[in-house]
């Protein structure tokens, strides 16, 4: 592939950025949802003029963007935050991942799907897509109590998610007759593995970065630290995600000499971002919504019941505000690369199941990444605590 191709794609997929944006800004439609139509129309299911370059591309930018997204939510779990909103952000995100389980499996269960199926689809349903959340919150200016316990519940709900899902795959192995113990055991890798990692990358850089440049880290020590973050997770075989929020969290609550510990971070994140959502539109393959039949629509309809359900029921627990109680579950709807991935680890376990959960789950994500954002959206601003056009 000629340099000049790949140059010109670049420059169009950053431009398409600033197209998205400045729509954002005149519309109620997510920046997030318009470049994934970008990345659509410009892929194999569009007009499919990118680069074939580019298919190598979507991984590495993916974890990049991922990761860097992780910093900023774990940096939002704060003591004082934790103080604030912690009891609601625990509490809500237990009782929509529990929901969620509750609700998918049995649902599905009585609606005649393989109990093996329905048991892994309700442990993908309990995923969500910090991405796409961070980038709404960002668009409308969102600012309180609301979109404080949102995001909290946004960085820990996938933490939850991963746990149940390895627990559930361990029970439709058994199921199915396959060993669980070798499953089981990697799951807790995985998770607790990535709290190592997060504590390896983040204790060190609580300490040590920031003294360059007093109180705030210089890009180089940013990108450095979300590098290493990725690439040792990628390498050990945990989540990144979760490493990059205990990394995040770990800088936020003991480095005392710092004044803005991710502004660097914030500063060179959205070239990353479009990219990564342009490149996962494009990836998208619409045929696997034609396929998604009468399992797909069941799976689509309960998991956005039970986000309403247990968003209310948390926040009714926690004590929240009745505005809150009615739009957090809204709020949590977006599912997109993490829904995927537990599709992926699901099949190579269970082969017979392969096929058909890959086409539920690419299905079905391709809708949530599109109508979950413009849900998150109508949340925020439903909830008092967004504006309509402020941009970034």
């Amino acid at each position: 592939m000629e340099t000049h191709s790949i140059l010109l794609a670049l420059g169009g997929l950053l431009l398409c950025g600033l197209v998205a944006d400045a729509l954002g800004r005149r519309t109620r439609l997510p920046r997030v949802t318009l470049l994934i139509v970008f990345g659509i129309v410009a892929g194999p299911s569009g007009l499919d003029f990118l680069p074939e370059a580019f298919n190598g591309w979507y991984e590495f930018l993916a974890t990049i963007a991922l990761t860097m997204v992780a910093f900023l939510l774990g940096g939002r779990l704060s003591a004082d935050a934790l103080r604030d909103h912690g009891k609601a952000i625990l509490t809500i995100s237990m009782a929509v991942v529990s929901v969620t389980v509750l609700v998918v499996g049995f649902g599905l269960i009585l609606a005649g799907v393989p109990i093996v199926l329905a048991v892994l689809l309700s442990g993908i349903a309990t995923a969500t897509a910090p991405a796409a959340t961070q980038d709404v919150v960002r668009q409308t200016g969102a600012q309180g109590p609301f979109t404080d316990t949102l995001l909290g519940v946004v960085a820990i709900d996938d933490a939850w998610g991963l746990i149940i899902f390895s627990v559930l795959l361990v029970i439709a192995s058994a199921t199915v007759g396959e060993s669980s113990l070798a499953i089981l055991a990697s799951s807790l890798w995985e998770v607790g593995g990535a709290v190592a990692v997060g504590l390896l990358v983040g204790l060190p850089a609580a300490y040590l970065t920031g003294r360059l440049r007093a109180g705030e880290p210089m890009q180089s020590e940013a990108l450095g630290l979300v590098f290493l973050c990725a690439g040792l997770s990628i390498w050990l075989d945990v989540s990144f995600l979760l490493a990059g929020m205990v990394a995040g969290a770990a800088v936020t609550n003991l480095a005392a000499h710092h004044s803005r510990p991710f502004h660097e971070i914030e500063n060179i994140e959205w070239p990353f971002m479009v990219l990564f959502f342009v490149l996962a539109g494009a990836s998208l393959d619409l045929g696997g919504v034609e396929t998604i039949g009468v399992v797909g629509g069941a799976y689509i309809g309960l998991r956005l019941l039970s986000r309403v359900i247990g968003g209310w029921l948390g926040a009714s627990l926690a004590g929240a505000p009745d505005l809150h109680r009615r739009w957090i579950g809204l709020a949590l709807v977006p599912q997109a690369g993490v829904a995927l991935g537990m599709a992926l680890v699901a099949g190579d376990q269970l082969p017979d199941y392969k096929d058909i959960l890959l086409t539920i789950v690419v299905g079905t994500t391709i809708i949530f990444e599109l109508i979950g954002p413009v849900l998150t959206q109508i949340a925020l601003l439903k909830a008092k605590e967004g504006s309509e056009q402020p941009g970034d």
